[in-house]
């Protein structure tokens, strides 16, 4: 079957199932994971009958065309995301215009933010990226720096540590796929443990959202299963 933004209701029926399927198979209430649509390179168009269609939270990579979309869908009013890595030139920007940054794994990047968010706006909410495959390619903290830097960001003002995000190693058997989001919720579960108040662990997306979901992720980020591929 043809998947594109042409079958949206059909694709997020089907990306709603595997959802509510996981989630049965965990022995979670299906409410305690979003469905965050991975909208990079896809038309406003799509972003509008998505969220007619009930999708609420957006995630972007590309600054510039993530704040044509928010422009221009601000009367849908949808929550905004940014899940590409937050580089300190475009800081500013991004504690202004966003709800949520998915991509932050420096303590210097969080306290650009911090002091950037506007003050009538609330905490940005953040989670920390973390490489947790250690793969060069791939930006975030390692593993074991994560405490200290968690420590350190949980006390800055006006931001609201949420938790964890990562891009694990790309896997397509269901087991490998567990292993790396296992170590992420066990990094979550010593974070809390050490006295922080995280809620979300950032993981999953088209391929390997069952695994994630399986492992505890509350937030899915979907972009291909929903919208198609990329144009």
């Amino acid at each position: 079957m043809l998947i594109g933004p042409q079958n949206l209701p059909e694709n997020l029926q089907r990306v709603r199932g595997r959802i509510a399927a996981a989630a049965s198979q965990a022995g979670r209430d299906v409410s305690s994971i979003t469905l965050l649509g991975a909208s990079k390179a896809q038309p406003i168009a799509a972003l509008r009958a998505a969220a007619a269609l009930g999708v609420r939270d957006f995630g972007e990579n590309y600054l510039q065309e993530a704040l044509e979309k928010i422009q221009s869908l601000r009367e849908v009013g949808p929550v905004w995301h940014f899940i590409g890595q937050v580089q300190a030139n475009k800081t500013r920007v991004l504690a202004e215009q966003f709800d949520w940054l998915h991509g932050v794994d420096r303590l210097r990047i969080a306290e650009r933010l911090s002091a950037q968010r506007p003050s009538h706006l609330p905490p940005l909410n953040v989670c920390i990226q973390v490489n947790i495959g250690g793969e060069a390619s791939k930006a975030g903290a390692a593993p074991a720096e994560v405490p200290a830097l968690a420590a350190s960001m949980a006390k800055l003002p006006n931001l609201a540590l949420r938790g964890l995000m990562c891009l694990p190693p790309a896997e397509s058997a269901l087991d490998r796929q567990r292993h790396w989001f296992a170590l992420m919720r066990e990094l979550f579960a010593k974070l809390n443990g050490d006295g922080l108040a995280l809620d979300t662990l950032s993981m999953g997306m088209s391929d390997d959202l069952e695994a994630a979901i399986l492992e505890g992720s509350t937030i899915v980020r979907v972009g291909t299963a929903l919208f198609g591929a990329r144009r």
